[in-house]
């Protein structure tokens, strides 16, 4: 049996909850809604430093009694920040959940920062950046961001870059603690065994003396530019990202946007995976993925190759390409990938960490529950018709984009910049 509850606290914090009363544990995730795209362009990382800041100390946990709080119970304590987002989340058995919002609760609310944690934390995030250099295959991605949407924050990295981490004061950050992390700006969530009413209290207790203050979200809609860009880069083999922008979050065509992520590139039965990697033997990896933020979007497409390969990859990419711009999806593709869709969002229903995250996800941008039984009905109303109408609308080969990086790379440049998707 599944319930769900929402309560809104009178300082403004929402609480949603799933239950699971058969699940043995509860996932409890405290959300704050800003990230990368509120940052201004001097407190480029900010999001991300806090993130790592708020597990350093607090008025009643030094770092280690943070890190053991729920280790010693078998539970599990983390964090991430996105471009839009920081969610503190835990996981632990469900005699537990009062320990784990506990603990989530004195991250958000009670920080120490001392002056040696603050720089020792800067060194760890600077080499974190550096280390970001040598992983080309999440590399990529980032400077694809700054090439398609130059001036936009959606378009900086999440990690911030040396520069603007290296003028990072604790001042700095300390303000922007708490004036974001304030009551109108927090989501708290959970999914598992857990009462509703005895979490709106726990939060309550831990959290009902946060201040009501809203931060204004002064977000615009970014314009992506097309782009082609050559990098050479220490390797052992030449990387492509090719891209097209797509539906947002909100967009109606966002589960054709599913279909035809899937059907390009989303696994093993894929039409690039079966041409280029099973026929062909050309790469290890190709793939694609859909992007999606509140009022933008993109697919991307990524695969890795020995440098003499990749014309042949990109060509092939090209085949696929036109073809379904040419000939959309077969009525026997279309039920093969939405029951393949679907497949996906029904296992990831049995995963209490992915419920909590879905409740919360959707409370941030819906303002609203959605079943899992009402987004499988919505893909299965997903019909050959709307899936070309998506593909008229967003995939016009003339607005790919790309960034070809890695071994050899410029020697690559001529024909790479010139390549006509289209003919």
């Amino acid at each position: 049996m599944i319930r769900y509850k929402k309560t809104e606290l009178k300082n403004g914090i929402r609480v949603v909850s799933e239950l699971h009363s058969e699940s043995r544990a509860v996932s409890l995730g405290i959300w704050v809604t800003t990230g990368t795209r509120d940052e201004k362009s001097d407190e480029a990382g900010i999001s991300h430093f806090l993130e790592h800041m708020v597990f350093k100390n607090t008025k009643t946990r030094t770092a280690f009694q943070i890190a053991k709080s729920l280790e010693a119970v078998g539970g599990e304590l983390n964090a991430f920040t996105t471009r839009e987002y920081t969610c503190y989340h835990a996981l632990v058995l469900k005699d537990h959940w009062l320990k784990g919002m506990d603990v989530l609760s004195d991250l958000v609310s009670n920080m120490v920062m001392t002056r040696e944690d603050f720089a020792l934390e800067k060194s760890v995030i600077l080499q974190e950046i550096g280390m970001g250099e040598d992983i080309i295959e999440e590399l990529v991605y980032d400077i694809y961001l700054e090439e398609a949407l130059p001036k936009h924050p959606l378009g900086r990295p999440i990690l911030g870059n040396a520069a603007s981490v290296s003028k990072m004061t604790q001042k700095k950050l300390q303000s922007y603690y708490k004036e974001k992390y304030s009551g109108q700006n927090i989501i708290v969530s959970a999914a598992g065994n857990i009462d509703h009413q005895e979490l709106v209290d726990a939060v309550e207790n831990y959290l009902g003396s946060k201040v009501k203050r809203k931060f204004y979200q002064n977000r615009t809609r970014p314009k992506d530019r097309i782009f082609r860009k050559v990098l050479d880069k220490p390797s052992e083999q030449l990387h492509v990202l090719l891209g097209l922008p797509c539906s947002s979050f909100k967009d109606r065509n966002r589960f054709e946007a599913f279909i035809v992520n899937a059907l390009l590139g989303g696994g093993m039965t894929s039409k690039l995976y079966q041409s280029v990697r099973e026929k062909r033997g050309l790469v290890y990896s190709i793939y694609s993925t859909l992007n999606t933020f509140d009022d933008f979007g993109m697919i991307n497409i990524y695969s890795s190759c020995e440098p003499k390969n990749m014309k042949s990859v990109v060509k092939n990419i090209s085949s696929e390409l036109k073809r379904i711009r040419r000939h959309g999806i077969t009525d026997s593709d279309l039920n093969l990938f939405k029951t393949q869709v679907n497949g996906s969002i029904l296992l990831g229903a049995d995963d209490i960490e992915n419920r909590m995250q879905s409740v919360a996800v959707n409370e941030m941008v819906f303002e609203k529950y959605k079943p899992v039984d009402a987004i499988v009905d919505e893909i299965n109303g997903v019909t050959s018709k709307s899936v070309h109408q998506f593909i008229d609308r967003y995939m016009d080969l003339d607005n790919i984009s790309g960034l070809l990086i890695g071994k050899e790379a410029t020697e690559n440049q001529d024909w790479f910049m010139d390549f006509n998707f289209k003919k």
